[in-house]
């Protein structure tokens, strides 16, 4: 049952699910959802949906994607604002502030807000940054790690960034890591609390492995032969999350087969690679899965391996960690705080040589699926939503 409601806050997420993609910012809805469910603060979530002059191609559906709706316990709305695809970054904030700012104002008329909260740095910072001062409401901005190094490599970023961090009354970063990062761009580390992302310990929980990887084999007709080592690569398949690396250590890993989860603009060239270094036969590409579809995978690895060039605190790791299944991960983003014992798996270097190495390491040395999820048994969304309405409640 939930809480008895006495606090609002207004969330303004461009991260969040929609019907053209359904499982955009999950993490952002699971952590309101239980901020809403599990607390006495009343969530109401803008969701900007950006489309250019003219909707064809991908942007036709995300047109139709805008569409206010109740979706994971929680009010969504869906205002569109204008977006130059590629030239227009420095302009979002304020063009999200203009197409939101009315409905806001309609909706804190009707009953007023608390607090005002961004859920990722850069557009969704600044713009929350005027609405609070039309408001004259406090508001909370989080950074999530994409947000922090690609805009804070930007000059106009970098200045929107330290200027948000300074106006907002409260920051939060999803580990200690993107935090200090934060402090070297030049934001207050005083002012920033970390807020650790959630965990559904019911959906992600070790697998009996009996049948599993027959299943498997059946649902996403890979032919994996016993005794074979199963690696899983869960992410975008872009440059900065390093597929490229995995797939070029197969070559010497001949009894290894990749399952690579997720979809995204290298694609073409990761198949090209695979072809060309003879190792297609044993790079699968499983595209975007639903949550439901992952533990079954994550639980039949031996291993899931991200060579991430940088990140936040990586979703996947803990999901395949709560899996049972440990990590062979960079030394990216928090990293160290999630890989805290040798159960967990190992750190390596952004390199082939060391990937094999780690590859081999973990593998080698399989360890109780129990014992593993153990080291991220203190992930949970209700952790999450408490901690998330504490740092509100500071705010007020």
């Amino acid at each position: 049952m939930s809480a008895a409601k006495t606090k609002r806050v207004l969330s303004l997420s461009t991260l969040f699910p929609n019907s053209a993609h359904p499982r955009f910012g999950i993490f952002v809805a699971k952590s309101l959802e239980a901020l809403q469910a599990e607390t006495d603060w009343d969530v109401t979530v803008v969701n900007p949906i950006g489309l250019p002059p003219v909707t064809i191609g991908r942007y036709k559906a995300l047109a139709e994607a805008a569409k206010d709706s109740r979706e994971f316990g929680l009010t969504v709305h869906r205002p569109v604002f204008r977006l130059l695809p590629k030239i227009g970054g420095r302009l979002n904030p304020h063009m999200i502030a203009r197409a939101v700012l009315p409905l806001v104002r309609r909706l804190h008329a009707e009953q007023p807000f608390d607090v005002i909260d961004a859920q990722f740095f850069y557009p969704d910072g600044p713009a929350a940054a005027i609405i609070a001062r039309e408001l004259g409401l406090p508001f909370s901005v989080k950074a999530r790690g994409a947000d922090i190094h690609h805009w804070g490599a930007r000059g106009y970023g970098r200045e929107a960034l330290l200027k948000t961090a300074e106006e907002a009354a409260g920051v939060l970063a999803v580990c200690g890591a993107l935090a200090d990062d934060m402090e070297t761009l030049g934001m207050d580390r005083g002012k920033i609390t970390v807020h650790y992302t959630g965990l559904d310990h019911d959906l992600f929980r070790p697998l009996e492995h009996g049948g599993l990887r027959a299943k498997l084999a059946e649902t996403f007709d890979v032919p994996i032969a016993p005794g074979e080592t199963l690696l899983a690569t869960v992410g975008a398949l872009i440059e900065r999350k390093g597929q490229a690396y995995v797939i070029k250590t197969l070559p010497d890993l001949p009894d290894a087969r990749l399952l690579l989860v997720g979809k995204g603009e290298d694609e073409a060239s990761l198949k090209a690679l695979s072809k060309d270094i003879g190792v297609a036969d044993r790079v699968h590409f499983l595209g975007s899965l639903a949550p439901t579809m992952l533990p079954p995978i994550l639980s039949a690895a031996d291993a899931m391996v991200l060579p991430s060039a940088s990140e936040g605190l990586a979703n996947a790791w803990i999901e395949a960690l709560a899996c049972g299944t440990p990590i062979v991960i960079t030394d990216a983003g928090g990293a160290r705080e999630v890989v805290t014992s040798p159960d967990a798996g190992v750190i390596v270097g952004r390199n082939c040589r060391a990937l094999r190495e780690g590859i081999e390491l973990v593998t080698g040395r399989p360890r109780p699926a129990q014992d593993v999820a153990a080291t991220v048994s203190r992930f949970s969304w209700s952790a999450n939503g408490k901690a998330l309405a504490e740092h509100f409640d500071s705010l007020i």
